[in-house]
């Protein structure tokens, strides 16, 4: 839905972004920064009356609905608890994704349990789980399958690689090539691989977690800004507090955090499915609908919102994708939080997870330490929430 809505501007501040036009009835975008502020107060209640006078499917979950979902998901938490120590918040990046449908790509430092993390979510799912060691040798083949010739019938058999599963986890994507982490673009888009000419898709749902280690440079292959955007979040795992630390000690010891220990399966595909179809009815109203499309349309533009001096640091704004993915991941987050419905407040507490990977710096904002996060706060604290 596209339906704009453009709150009034007031004197003596930048006037919101302008939305994309109703099809019906065009609306002439927000004047620029330098207009009088008075005519985009004009223009606003026209905006506001095609929000209300446009159609909007409103049947969401039912209350039921909810329930259950909520239900599964506790299920779910439970068990990702039982094995891992503390992480709530990569726990649930990682229940967003599995409800939006989209992939996830962790970073940080080792020893912190990315890798145990993705794991143990996928054995809390009856489902098929394949990880992938990336190493610089990797080929594309190794990932995506071979065609293999068979001596006893003269022919070729197919022999499907490792991405066919539910859950797939590409550990140190970053060591592998670029040429075999462009095997996984189709994988990741499409759900879908092509091998030897023939198109094999993939199982539903389907996951890839991927991780990625920051602070080793040798050996390592920068991940394209391509498949970057595929990833719907990115999340930055910390280290645990001290007490979550001392308790990981005793777990050790107990021998919770064996390797050949696995949490039992508590879920089925079927119940992920459910998750996925409750999600995609939430409920998103128009006005954030526009607030989504307007904070994509800030990183793209954003000397008049930011300023001149902060806007320089940012080499290339988020493109649609970061708007679908807030649409995704809000949606999954509000069923997390129990509401048929999303709030403004879903979007900003997405806002790193969706474009700390989509909003890109130049190489002078690295060098004085800018992070993509302070200009995301920025961009957020310019654009007027709904």
């Amino acid at each position: 839905m596209n339906e704009p809505y453009a709150p009034g501007a007031v004197a003596g501040q930048v006037p919101p972004p302008p939305a994309p036009p109703a099809p019906a009835t065009p609306i002439a975008p927000a004047p620029p920064a330098q207009a009088a502020p008075q005519q985009a107060a004009a223009a606003a209640p026209q905006a506001r009356a095609n929000v209300e006078q446009a159609p909007v499917n409103r049947q969401g979950p039912s209350a039921e609905e909810l329930a259950h979902a909520g239900k599964v998901l506790g299920i779910i938490s439970d068990s990702y608890s039982a094995k891992m120590v503390g992480q709530d918040r990569l726990r649930m990046s990682l229940l967003i994704s599995l409800i939006a449908g989209g992939h996830i790509l962790l970073e940080s430092v080792p020893g912190l349990a990315k890798t145990t993390a993705a794991s143990t979510l996928s054995d809390t799912v009856k489902a098929s789980f394949k990880r992938i060691q990336c190493t610089p040798d990797l080929l594309p083949s190794d990932i995506t399958g071979n065609q293999i010739y068979d001596a006893s019938s003269g022919t070729f058999r197919t022999v499907l690689g490792p991405v066919h599963a539910n859950f797939v986890l590409l550990d140190e994507i970053n060591r592998s090539s670029a040429k075999t982490q462009s095997a996984m673009l189709e994988a990741m888009q499409e759900h879908q691989t092509t091998i030897g000419g023939e198109i094999h898709h993939l199982p539903k749902p389907f996951l890839v977690i991927a991780t990625q280690n920051p602070i080793e440079q040798e050996g390592t292959y920068e991940l394209p800004e391509a498949q970057m955007d595929r990833f719907l979040l990115k999340e930055i795992v910390e280290y645990p507090s001290p007490a979550e630390e001392f308790e990981i000690l005793g777990r050790i010891d107990s021998g919770v955090l064996d390797p050949d220990r696995h949490v039992e399966s508590a879920v089925t595909l079927d119940d992920v499915r459910m998750l996925q179809d409750t999600a995609s009815r939430i409920y998103v109203d128009p006005a954030i609908r526009n607030y989504i499309v307007s904070l994509a349309y800030v990183t793209r533009n954003p000397a008049p919102y930011i300023g001149e001096e902060r806007a320089r640091y940012i080499k290339y704004g988020a493109s649609p994708r970061a708007s679908i993915a807030f649409l995704q991941a809000s949606r999954a987050l509000a069923l997390l939080n129990g509401r048929a419905h999303v709030l403004p407040e879903d979007i900003r507490s997405l806002r790193h997870l969706v474009l700390r990977h989509r909003v890109l710096l130049t190489f002078e904002a690295d060098a004085e330490g800018i992070r993509s996060e302070e200009i995301i706060d920025q961009i957020f604290a310019a654009v007027p929430t709904p």
